[in-house]
């Protein structure tokens, strides 16, 4: 899967109703899956605001579910996504949210299997575009403009200057850096935006560094 931005600002071809309530939330669904790596045993959705009164009607629940088993937006197997995941053995939770959030269209998708899980907050910005505001707890800040990165790492010594010296030896240009963590010396995230395309060598690169954990290319 190949996305040019986090935002996708092209409006998408895709299995209607609606591209906010559908084809955004393929897309949430689709990114957390691309994120994780491989298809998860289960998934529990948290529907907010305008997506927790109206999922069912707009086949949003659907939707993001297909994002989760890696369809596209134009993929004729999203209207059965539901089934499909169910008879793959995947186990499927819908949360209808009262909380409210800063846009209506947020959706926290948590999916997992024995090896691990990942915690992902979307919002459907309209015509298909998405951004992604939350990681496993770090609040993402990307304009969703450039290629970019996830590098999450151990909070230590060197570890940022590492990850910035990898770029420098590729001659690659960093637009915005930014880390985030929790807890001083926990774990960390770091999100960089980047002037060219990554390559898979310059990804190797970085994973072979000390306290980097993941990589994780989300823009091309």
């Amino acid at each position: 899967m190949k996305y040019k931005s986090v935002f996708d600002i092209i409006g998408p071809v895709m299995i209607g109703p609606s591209s906010s309530h559908t084809a955004g939330a393929a897309r949430i669904g689709r990114v957390a899956r691309s994120l994780f790596g491989r298809e998860p045993k289960w998934a529990n959705i948290s529907f907010y605001g305008s997506f927790a009164q109206t999922y069912k009607g707009h086949g949003t629940d659907v939707a993001i579910v297909a994002g989760i088993l890696d369809f596209d937006t134009d993929d004729e197997r999203l209207i059965k996504a539901v089934d499909i995941a169910e008879n793959r053995g995947i186990k499927l939770t819908f949360i209808e949210e009262d909380a409210v959030t800063d846009h209506p269209n947020t959706a926290r998708v948590i999916i997992g299997d024995e090896n691990g899980e990942l915690d992902l907050v979307g919002i459907s910005i309209g015509g298909g575009k998405i951004e992604i505001i939350e990681l496993n707890g770090f609040e993402l800040k990307l304009s969703g403009n450039h290629p970019a990165v996830l590098v999450i790492h151990n909070d230590q010594f060197g570890a940022i200057a590492g990850v910035a010296n990898v770029f420098a030896q590729n001659e690659i240009n960093i637009g915005h850096m930014d880390d985030s963590r929790k807890e001083k010396g926990k774990l960390a995230l770091m999100t960089i935006e980047v002037d060219q395309n990554i390559s898979n060598n310059v990804l190797h690169d970085i994973e072979k560094l000390p306290y980097v954990l993941k990589v994780t290319k989300i823009v091309d």
